[in-house]
């Protein structure tokens, strides 16, 4: 495969993060500050990468209780340089993990940036870790995702649109997909994001 996608002229990936499963961050997390736990947490719920994260303002929270969490990724420095009409501006979290991160925001709010731990520092953090220095920052949002991908081949349906939709990456279309233009006409923040369905995946993470 890998010889006949170099004969095409396609490049193959390499050198990736190692994905990083569920219980071995969840594990992690918990032994950490409440900042860097819930930042953690969040990052593989949404399958975002650590900094999309760490830049949240508590006001990026549209909702927040112990069966559904809403965020609002726009004001983040990402989001700024993306059409803020994109079907991936909101993520819509339920599921595990949803009570406990409702809980750990009802106690840092306010805040102007969820946690200070730099991209650099956690992967610093981690290098001196026995238990985690094979992973990167970036070992969350490919964990996250290869979970989704796993779910999905098991049957588990989850529109790969969603997929790409949660994790910030450019939707290719297909039935389940939304122009910009009919998001921009949703007055109704809440409801748009709930529309938008990424709870299809974030149930699962």
């Amino acid at each position: 495969m890998a010889s006949a996608l170099r004969n095409s002229g396609a490049a193959v990936p390499h050198a990736q993060a190692m994905p990083v499963d569920r219980a071995t961050l969840v594990q992690w997390a918990m032994a950490q500050t409440p900042a860097v736990r819930m930042c953690a947490l969040l990052a593989w719920k949404t399958a975002s990468r650590w900094a999309e994260v760490a830049a949240l303002s508590s006001k990026q929270f549209l909702l927040v209780t112990p069966e559904e969490i809403v965020i609002d990724w726009e004001q983040t420095p990402k989001g700024r340089r993306r059409n803020p009409f994109k079907p991936s501006r909101f993520a819509v979290i339920v599921g595990s993990l949803t009570s406990a991160l409702a809980e750990m925001f009802q106690a840092s709010a306010p805040f102007d940036k969820l946690c200070s731990l730099t991209t650099t520092g956690l992967d610093a953090m981690w290098a001196r870790s026995p238990e985690m220095r094979r992973y990167s920052a970036h070992s969350i949002k490919r964990g996250a995702v290869t979970y989704l991908f796993g779910l999905i081949a098991k049957g588990v349906p989850i529109p790969l649109c969603i997929v790409d939709r949660l994790a910030k990456h450019e939707e290719v279309g297909g039935q389940e997909a939304i122009s910009g233009t009919t998001i921009r006409y949703g007055g109704d923040l809440l409801a748009l994001a709930r529309v938008l369905e990424t709870a299809k995946a974030t149930r699962h993470l």
